[in-house]
């Protein structure tokens, strides 16, 4: 593969460096509490999609099974999540929210959806607005 212009390069860079620093944001604006990042990343996919098994949790989230079921023990233990056969293989578990964590993941969902309706609207003129949703549809394309 040739070489990218450098127009490319910078423009990735750019993007990569948004990201980052988009994502720091979002977890400024979290409310869950004593969780680290990656606690809440896998309640929310639970909350999400529904009750999972460790090595399914850890595929999703890019971790191995053994970090993914540290994560889940710690998470049972401050009652996060609990766990129930796999009716499908009973040699399996499925750990589900609790409700105590459903309110967290949706309270904290709730919270940076209003920080950045709010952003949106003060720092962005109607026609801006227009030109973001115009650039959502073009980046999209780089995760299909």
């Amino acid at each position: 593969m040739p070489a990218a212009p450098e127009k490319i390069v910078a423009l990735a860079e750019a993007l990569r460096g948004f990201i980052g620093k988009w994502k720091r944001q979002m977890r400024a604006q979290s409310h869950a509490g004593d969780l680290t990042w990656s606690q809440f990343s896998m309640l929310a996919r639970l909350e999400r999609l529904g009750p999972s098994t460790v090595t399914a949790l850890a595929k999703a989230e890019g971790v191995r099974p053994q970090s993914m079921g540290a994560t889940i023990r710690e998470l049972e233990a401050d009652g996060h999540v609990t766990s129930t056969p796999d009716p499908q293989d009973g040699r399996q578990t499925l750990w589900s929210v609790t409700p105590k964590a459903r309110e967290l993941v949706i309270a904290t969902r709730a919270a940076r959806q209003d920080w950045l309706v709010a952003a949106i609207q003060k720092k962005y003129s109607q026609q801006e607005q227009d030109d973001i949703a115009r650039a959502l549809m073009l980046l999209e394309r780089i995760v299909e």
